[in-house]
């Protein structure tokens, strides 16, 4: 997009800024759900910078605007910003401002600042308002200037919801009700409010499709123990869906109401609320009511996943890291003899995964990303700007799949060709913090920012890092990222004990902007492993079965144990996909497992 449709955009905003008297306008990457993922009605940011990236926020002023975007999307918002006249603010960088420090120093007294109050999270208004109000600046929540100049704005998605059934999801609806009434209780409430859309469809076992990735559907709900509401746009319900709210006492009302309806009921006890994701339009409506913020038990509940869930999602990381094996003996096999794209990758991995049996879609956008491609974390290529694919170098592919069984992710970078004895060392140490990780034993009670270290360290020992956690959790046919649990160094505000049932992702790397970049990622669950007078400890089962590219791996940088852990991963990879390959793709994934001499 050009900077000169940029710079126009801007200029319609900043004049209905001035006939509402704000002097700075805020536009997040929100929905009204705190999504990480949102539909095209909610990209209104991207409609006014022209980033396209999944994370960022833009300042807009009368005279000045600023993008703050984090590690990932450095290189790409640098590019995507150029003509546009927004700065960019690289997060976590020194001498960079958080948004609160900036405006405190930009914003005179009796200024306004301005964001719509549903997409914006009311732990963020009040570290706004905190930070603001010895200037005696007043923020309006109430505007959607942005949506309001967006003439040509999508329509909010609708799509019919499904339900979930049993055999995937382990556990009833009415149970898992139970369970929350149950946390509820301890606290002395009565009623749940939440507009976390994946939290509400594992909690109902139902799925929808009205965000890209992410089989959910617009929603909010008021769960209390005796009447429960459950707002939603009337296109996303079926005979099957709406019959099978009323067998559960669920009350359905248009999507629309939400807001007003908090506001108005008068609730009977104390009312809890996702401290973590409810927007500020959902605090404001719950003012004067006994309301209070809680960590979400729905979400907690969630991590940890049941015995059928662990038993469809092994089953389904098999199938998908077939799929992902043969993409690889694919590329290897034809770069250079076949016209071959970052596109052209993309499909050909797309077209295996449709072949499993209960497939839905992705679970992200693929990213096949070619040579110094790869160095932007989340790059993402089309059709007619896709790299060719030649045989030197390396390639990078991240990708996952949504299938009843579960969500998948899994990242590979592999040869394609000649590469350098550089790539080679930058490879092999990241395999060695991956499985490093991937091997650790620990005592319940540790969170992800202590076992961080086994990953990154083996990359601080060069002095090098990379800008971004080492793993997230994900979720069961459901979001990719999911929380609580994570694994990262810096500190955050709520930390989450890695418990059994939980999975995550592990996924360290190397990125050197205008070269290359590495990354493997592995999904990880815990489980026990064992217990005695010093403490009950735990461990990690791999669920990604994807060979290691012994193309890139330098043998000489390898100790013992090293040697140890690729054998043993590379034998439960070989014995895992036997089944599903052809007698061509056994010799490959043979010929990748080779077991190094210990």
């Amino acid at each position: 997009m050009s900077g000169e449709i940029i710079k126009s955009r801007l200029a319609v905003l900043r004049g209905r800024m001035r006939e509402e008297n704000v002097s700075y306008y805020m536009v997040v990457t929100a929905d009204f759900h705190q999504s990480e993922y949102v539909a095209p009605y909610f990209k209104t940011r991207e409609f006014l910078s022209g980033f396209t990236g999944s994370n960022g926020t833009l300042v807009v002023g009368t005279d000045s605007a600023g993008l703050w975007t984090d590690g990932r999307y450095f290189i790409q918002a640098q590019n995507e910003l150029e003509g546009t006249g927004i700065k960019l603010f690289r997060m976590g960088e020194k001498d960079v401002p958080e948004i609160p420090d900036y405006l405190y120093a930009v914003m005179k007294e009796n200024e306004v600042l301005s964001y719509d109050g549903r997409c914006v999270s009311h732990a963020i208004t009040e570290e706004l308002e905190k930070k603001l109000k010895g200037r005696k600046i007043s923020i309006r929540t109430d505007l959607d200037l942005a949506g309001e100049i967006w003439t040509d704005r999508p329509a909010l998605p609708m799509n019919p919801m499904f339900v979930l059934d049993e055999k995937y999801a382990g556990e009833s609806a009415e149970s898992k009700l139970s369970r929350l009434f149950a946390e509820l209780k301890k606290d002395g409430a009565d009623t749940y409010v939440t507009s976390r859309l994946d939290d509400l469809m594992w909690l109902y076992n139902v799925r929808g499709n009205d965000v890209d990735y992410n089989p959910v559907a617009l929603c909010n709900a008021v769960i209390g123990v005796n009447e429960q509401h459950f707002f939603v746009q009337p296109g996303e319900l079926t005979d099957e869906v709406t019959a099978y709210f009323a067998g559960l006492g669920v009350a359905l009302h248009p999507y629309g109401e939400f807001y007003s309806f908090l506001a108005d009921t008068d609730f009977p006890g104390k009312v809890l609320y996702d401290r973590d994701t409810a927007s500020t339009a959902i605090v404001r409506a719950l003012e004067g009511k006994n309301a209070a913020g809680t960590a979400s038990p729905v979400t907690a509940m969630k991590a940890r996943k049941n015995q059928t869930e662990i038993l469809n999602l092994r089953r389904a990381y098999i199938e998908d890291s077939a799929a992902v094996a043969k993409m690889i003996f694919w590329v290897k096999n034809n770069v250079g003899k076949i016209p071959m794209t970052e596109w052209t990758v993309m499909e050909h991995l797309e077209g295996l995964r449709k072949q499993i049996g209960d497939f839905v879609e992705l679970s992200f956008g693929t990213i096949a990303a070619y040579g110094a491609n790869a160095a932007m974390m989340h790059y993402s290529a089309d059709e007619e700007s896709a790299a060719v694919i030649r045989p030197e170098g390396m390639l990078l592919v991240d990708s996952g799949g949504q299938y009843l069984g579960g969500t998948t992710d899994v990242t590979r970078t592999f040869a394609v060709g000649s590469v350098t004895d550089e790539m080679r060392k930058h490879y092999t140490l990241t395999a060695i913090a991956t499985l490093r990780l991937q091997n650790a034993v620990f005592l319940e009670g540790c969170t992800g920012r202590n076992l961080d270290i086994l990953a990154r360290g083996v990359l601080w020992e060069h002095a090098m890092d990379y800008k971004c956690g080492t793993g997230h959790g994900i979720g069961y046919l459901l979001n990719v990222h999911e929380g609580p649990q994570n694994i990262r160094w810096k500190p955050a505000e709520n930390e989450a004990a890695l418990a059994p049932g939980m999975i995550v992702s592990d996924e360290p790397g190397v990125y050197l902007e205008g070269r290359y970049g590495i990354r493997i990622e592995n999904i990880l669950l815990v489980e026990e492993y064992t217990e005695n007078s010093d403490g009950r400890f735990l461990h990690f089962l791999p669920l990604t079965f994807v060979p290691l590219d012994r193309d890139l791996i330098d043998e000489a940088l390898l100790d013992r144990k090293d040697r140890e852990m690729i054998n043993t991963y590379h034998q439960y990879v070989y014995d895992a996909l036997y089944p599903y390959l052809n007698e061509e793709e056994r010799e490959f994934v043979a010929s990748q497992t080779k077991p190094f001499t210990v």
